[in-house]
């Protein structure tokens, strides 16, 4: 199989080893994260061998610092799938723990590395570190290739406006709400998945009923009112979202709504992908329903004409 989830002391699969690895977070797996799996994949094309990317489920931080962990901006499975549309070979989730991270750089280029996959090529990014701490650096990841007879790339960072393209970057323009930069830095449109949950249901009675958007595993982006797409049971629809509260109404908690172009049905209960096309404007107060009503069909009719 693609994809593997396993513990750092068991084996995996002969198919797995003698190829090349990259290993990291690939939170987004956005277009710095292309530019690392394109230099696996070449390398493997000249090994012979598989590319595979080894991931952490959960990621460290939320094992060291669970306080301190963010929203992700990808669950585990959607970043497995992104990473083998991207062209890679083998994708192994392994289960972190607090053995796995109190290896030392050395210790984990030799268990992990070299003894569970028997890598031939390592590929990794300028700033990438690795070992308890994260106390190894590619200087110290460069010597040990070169100590067991290994090829190493080191990827430089792929710039963006002067600036390199990262995960916490992309984090910090969804909380702004700015997803245009957000799809430009990703190389497609950001999204987040749910659960329709039951709502307070003032919208169908307005003429614009929502989907109320739970179980959200990722992070969802800043407040305000967007263009975006829907997916429910695999079709598409153009939609409306609104994110966090309702102060025309006094509601202060933070939710996401989404109006489906085009749909009538029950949505409850139903498994929806919201992809986040343009931020179209502040939520904010209304002086009541007629003016949220007459506000609400410019924002259709422009998320309508975005898509």
């Amino acid at each position: 199989m693609p994809t593997l989830s396993l513990h750092w002391m068991t084996q995996p699969p002969a198919d797995y080893s003698a190829g090349a690895i990259t290993v990291g977070n690939f939170d987004g797996v956005h277009r710095g994260h292309r530019e690392l799996i394109e230099g696996c994949l070449a390398e493997a094309r000249s090994l012979g061998g598989p590319a595979v990317v080894v991931t952490f489920d959960p990621p460290p931080l939320a094992v060291l610092m669970p306080t301190a962990a963010k929203p992700p901006l990808t669950t585990t499975v959607e970043r497995n799938r992104l990473l083998l549309a991207a062209g890679i070979t083998r994708v192994v989730n392994l289960k972190t723990d607090a053995g796995l991270l109190a290896l030392e750089p050395e210790a984990f280029f030799e268990d992990v590395i070299l003894g569970l996959f028997g890598a031939k090529a390592v590929v990794e990014g300028f700033n990438f570190r690795f070992g308890r701490g994260r106390s190894g650096d590619t200087t110290e990841l460069r010597r040990l290739c070169s100590k067991h007879g290994i090829r190493f790339r080191e990827v430089p960072p792929l710039l963006d406006g002067g600036e390199p393209v990262s995960s916490s970057r992309i984090r910090s323009v969804l909380q702004t709400g700015d997803v245009s930069a957000a799809s430009a830095l990703l190389g497609r449109e950001y999204a987040i998945e749910g659960v329709v949950e039951s709502g307070a249901k003032r919208g169908r009675t307005i003429g614009f009923p929502t989907a109320n958007l739970g179980e959200l595993k990722t992070l969802t982006p800043g407040n305000g009112v967007y263009a975006a797409r829907a997916t429910v049971d695999g079709v598409t629809y153009g939609a409306a979202a609104n994110v966090g509260p309702n102060p025309t109404f006094g509601d202060d908690a933070r939710k996401i709504e989404v109006h489906l172009l085009d749909f009538a049905g029950d949505l409850y209960g139903r498994a929806m992908r919201v992809q986040f096309v343009k931020r179209l404007r502040d939520t904010r107060p209304f002086s009541g329903v007629t003016e949220l009503v007459e506000q609400l069909r410019r924002d259709v009719a422009e998320a309508r004409a975005v898509m």
